[in-house]
């Protein structure tokens, strides 16, 4: 009797696109840390989920919250878990070199630069008008994810629920974020776990 032999992929489910090589991550994490201008999140969902499609939607707002939780700059707790899941230890490192040299030498050169100019009321009002476009870039991001929802466990009512407690604690109460995470986040998790528990 013959071994059976996989089958091959069929034309119907084309493979994920997915990062070529370490050189790859770290150019694509370099060009997506140098877009970052008064707000990451909206530019790593375009690129990773819109533009490269490495993650869907779900995917991306279960990686991002992991990353939420977790010590360090959001983004870069992300780059480091997608270089890890492509390429391992290696992989790790590419998506963090690139998502921190570059921007780190363009900081520190604006930060000579703005210690020259800073005193000038343009500059200072010029700062504050971006203020305004991150808000809007964090806001449009929010709406384009919580469409990911609409497949979740819990279903789009009690999200709706946790999601308004979020901001209330948030912008009304105050709340710091270390109180938010564990005891809104806890729910949530003990929530969905109880729900996908046989």
């Amino acid at each position: 009797m013959a071994p059976a032999t996989a089958s091959p992929p069929s034309p119907e489910t084309p493979a994920r696109p997915q990062p070529r090589n370490p050189t790859d991550l770290f150019w694509s994490f370099t060009w997506l840390a140098l877009q970052g201008f008064g707000g990451v999140l909206a530019v790593v969902q375009r690129e990773l989920v819109e533009k490269k499609r490495w993650m869907t939607n779900e995917e991306f707002v279960e990686d991002w919250a992991v990353a939420q939780i977790m010590p360090g700059p959001n983004v870069v707790n992300l780059s480091i878990m997608i270089g890890d899941r492509y390429f391992g230890l290696l992989g790790a490192f590419a998506a963090l070199a690139g998502m921190l040299t570059f921007p780190l030498m363009l900081v520190l050169a604006l930060a000579v630069v703005y210690a020259q100019f800073s005193a000038q009321p343009a500059v200072a009002g010029a700062l504050r008008g971006m203020g305004a476009v991150a808000a809007g870039l964090i806001a449009g991001v929010g709406i384009k994810l919580f469409v990911s929802i609409r497949n979740h466990p819990l279903g789009r009512p009690l999200c709706l629920a946790i999601t308004a407690l979020t901001i209330i604690a948030m912008a009304l109460l105050r709340w710091p974020l270390f109180w938010i995470l564990p005891v809104i986040g806890g729910a949530a998790c003990l929530l969905t776990w109880r729900k996908l528990a046989p």
